[in-house]
């Protein structure tokens, strides 16, 4: 898990945001593309994508709770 501690509040809402749109285009180009190579990419762009996405929601809830 990577520590997103040192963002602010801004920060974190803005990468939320940044990732959210990412997910939407890759998610867009696995749907318009085809081939194997093409598509294990995407899907390992997607899952980093969401891992991150997970983690900065997590630290904007854990803040949240303060």
């Amino acid at each position: 898990m990577t520590d997103f501690s040192q963002l602010s509040d801004p920060e974190i809402a803005n990468r939320v945001a940044i990732l959210r749109d990412n997910l939407r285009q890759l998610t867009e180009q696995a749907a318009a593309q085809s081939g194997a190579a093409n598509e294990e990419r995407l899907a390992n762009r997607i899952e980093d994508q969401s891992k991150e996405l997970e983690d900065l929601l997590k630290e904007q809830d854990r803040r949240g709770k303060k």
